[in-house]
C-alpha cells in the first residue's frame, strides 16, 4: 500500500493507470456485447456515429464499437499471455545466469546475445506466412514469449551480479544454505520489481508487433484485435470513403494503449531507480 501511494503521487502513474482502467472496462464490457463480433452483416452498414451505434457501423455490417470492445480484449490478453510467458523465461536465465557465473553464464549469455541480435520482425513475418491458418492468438501469444525475453533476461542479469556481491550472499553461503534456495528465496524478492517494470515494456512490444503483423494480414484476421480492425478499415478504403470513425476507432485505441503502458512503465521505473529515489528523499 505504500508503495501504491507513492506511484499515485506521480501524474504520469495516475494517468497511465486510469487510461489503463477504462481499456480494461471496455474489454470486460466486451462480454455483454448484444452481437457476436465474428459475425457479419449483423447490423446497416456504413452508418455514422448516434445513440443507437455508439461509433458508427463498418462495411462488414458490424457495430464498431462492440467489435473494438472485443478487440481490446483480445489485444490486452494477448500482451499479458506473451509477456508473462517472457518474464518466466527472462527471470530463469537472469536469475541462473547471473548467479552461477562460469560456462554457466557464458553459455546463456551467448544463447541470450543471439537472440537480441535475430531481426525479430523478418523472422516473425516468415512465421506467421508459414502458419497463417495456424496464428491463432494463443500461438501468437507463446511464440512472442519465446522470443522476447532476451533483453531483460540480461537486465536481471546484471541486478543478480549486483547482489551476489552483497554481504547477505555471503552469510547465507557460509550457512549452508542450498544455490538454488539463495537463488529463488533472497534474489528473486529483489528482481520481481524489475521483472514487473520490464513486464509493461513487454507489453508494449507485443501489442505494436501484432498491430505490424495483423495490418499486413498475417494473423487470424476472424479474430478481433485492434490490429485486424485497422487492417479491415484500410483494406475497404475506409479513409477514401468518409468512414472516419470506422478506422479513428482501433488508432485511439491503440494509441491509448500504447500511452497507458508507456506512462506505468516510465514512472514505475522512475520509482525503482535508486537515484531518483534519493533525489526524491533529498527534495523532502
Amino acid at each position: 500500500m505504500k508503495t501504491l501511494r507513492a506511484l499515485l503521487r506521480d501524474r504520469r502513474f495516475s494517468l497511465g493507470a486510469g487510461i489503463m482502467a477504462v481499456l480494461v472496462g471496455l474489454a470486460l464490457l466486451s462480454f455483454f456485447a448484444p452481437y457476436d463480433p465474428t459475425e457479419w452483416r449483423v447490423v446497416p452498414r456504413d452508418l455514422p456515429p448516434s445513440l443507437e451505434f455508439w461509433l458508427g457501423t463498418s462495411s462488414l455490417g458490424q457495430d464498431v464499437f462492440w467489435v473494438l470492445t472485443a478487440a481490446i480484449r483480445n489485444s490486452l490478453l494477448l500482451a499479458i499471455v506473451a509477456a508473462s510467458i517472457s518474464r518466466v523465461i527472462a527471470l530463469t536465465v537472469g536469475l541462473v545466469s547471473g548467479y552461477s557465473g562460469g560456462f554457466i553464464d557464458r553459455l546463456f549469455m551467448f544463447v541470450n546475445d543471439g537472440f537480441l541480435v535475430l531481426p525479430l520482425l523478418l523472422i516473425f513475418v516468415l512465421l506467421a506466412m508459414i502458419l497463417k491458418d495456424q496464428l491463432t492468438l494463443f500461438t501468437m501469444a507463446v511464440l512472442f514469449g519465446l522470443m522476447g525475453w532476451a533483453f531483460d533476461a540480461r537486465l536481471i542479469r546484471s541486478q543478480i551480479l549486483s547482489l551476489r556481491e552483497r554481504e547477505f550472499t555471503y552469510t547465507a553461503i557460509l550457512s549452508g544454505n542450498p544455490k538454488l534456495k539463495l537463488i529463488f528465496n533472497e534474489y528473486f524478492l529483489f528482481v520481481i520489481p524489475l521483472a514487473m517494470a520490464t513486464l509493461i515494456g513487454n507489453m508494449i512490444w507485443v501489442t505494436g508487433l501484432e498491430v505490424t503483423l495483423a495490418y499486413l494480414g498475417l494473423t487470424d484476421v476472424t479474430v478481433p484485435t485492434l490490429g485486424t480492425m485497422l487492417h479491415f478499415a484500410l483494406s475497404y478504403q475506409a479513409i477514401l470513403l468518409g468512414l472516419y470513425w470506422w478506422i479513428f476507432a482501433p488508432i485511439a485505441a491503440a494509441v491509448a494503449l500504447f500511452s497507458g503502458l508507456y506512462l506505468l512503465s516510465v514512472s514505475v521505473s522512475e520509482y525503482l531507480d535508486p537515484r531518483a529515489r534519493m533525489q526524491r528523499v533529498g527534495a523532502r
